[in-house]
Order: structure tokens, then sequence, then C-alpha cells
């Protein structure tokens, strides 16, 4: 899934108003499994000049990248973090862990060639969907705008549910973000 359409449904999920440390935790959760490919993609497209074909055809592949995804991605420790929130009892440390499993359980049955290890450290095995949320010949075409609908739909929602304006700029923010790539290549590019 997009990023966007995880932070959407992570807040979702276990943003609560008038509880910022568990909003800010549950937006966390479901940002952090994919913000190390925002951290190395962006070092090396925009301080080291190195081509969009080699990050995402080469380096998103090679061990060292997929070693840094094995631990982000991992349900086990993201497991782990659940566990002892809830051992804690721990609002923002559930909110966040649970987001966190959340974003991977989202992922598991959209990622094809890009899917990652996700119960490592127990195995390496990596579950290749026949299914991914932007690959066409996988149903991108299907699965994408099904998720822009989505998110979407919960993006109303929450407008509901959080009723401060900075809270709401940043709903409105995500949905735009979630929503205007996609409707630009269906109704623009394609």
């Amino acid at each position: 899934m997009n990023t966007p359409a995880h932070l959407i449904i992570s807040l979702a999920a276990f943003g609560r108003p008038g509880q910022p440390r568990v909003t800010a935790a549950a937006v966390a959760g479901g940002l952090i499994p994919d913000l190390s490919l925002y951290l190395m993609a962006g070092t090396h497209l925009f301080l080291m000049g190195t081509p969009p074909e080699v990050v995402f055809g080469q380096l998103y592949f090679s061990d060292a990248w997929q070693s840094v995804f094995r631990i982000d991605n991992s349900f086990v420790l993201w497991g782990i973090g659940l566990a002892l929130g809830l051992m804690l009892k721990s609002p923002a440390t559930v909110a966040l862990t649970a987001a966190g499993l959340l974003h991977l359980a989202g992922d598991f049955p959209l990622h094809n060639d890009d899917a990652r290890a996700q119960f490592w450290p127990v195995t390496n095995w990596v579950f290749a969907s026949p299914v991914s949320y932007w690959d066409r010949s996988h149903y991108g075409n299907i699965v994408g705008p099904l998720e822009i609908a989505l998110c979407l739909g919960l993006s109303v929602w929450l407008l509901t549910r959080f009723r401060r304006w900075p809270m709401r700029a940043f709903i409105v923010l995500l949905g735009l973000v979630e929503a205007l790539p996609g409707l630009i290549w269906i109704f623009v590019l394609h």
C-alpha cells in the first residue's frame, strides 16, 4: 500500500481524539515500516544523485537494503512490541505497535516482486502475493483505485471524529497525497 494509505488507516484504527500522544503514536506506527525506504532512497536520489532505475531496480533488492527491511517489517518484532505495550498498559505503545502490525498486514497481500521478509528473525521467507497495489500486471489497476476509495472514505469519517483544525488539515493533506497521483494517472495520463 502507499504510505499515505497506511497513515490514514492507522489513524482511523488507533487515533483517538483528545489523546494526542496516542494519535501521534498511531500515525508513527503507520509510517515506521516505510521510513527506512524513504531515508535510503531519498539519500541516494537527492543527495547522491543515483538514478531512480538503480535505486528501485537494484538497491531496493540488494541484500543490504533487504536486511534493513527485514527489521522494520517484521511481524515478530512488532508483535513483541505490542506484547510489551499491553504488559506495560501503555496506550501510546499499543497504538504505535498495533498500527505497525496493521501496516504489515496491509502490505502482506499487496506486494508481489517487491515483497519483504516479514517474519524475520524466525525466517527470511518472502511471500510474493499474486496481487499488487501498484503493478498493473498483478491487478494494481483494480487494487489502486480501491485503496484510494477506502482512504477517501476513511478521511471523510476521520474529519467527523477530529474537530481541531490542525488535525483536520493533516487528514485532508493525507487524503490528497493518497488520491491525487492515482487520479492524475486515471484521468490525465491513462
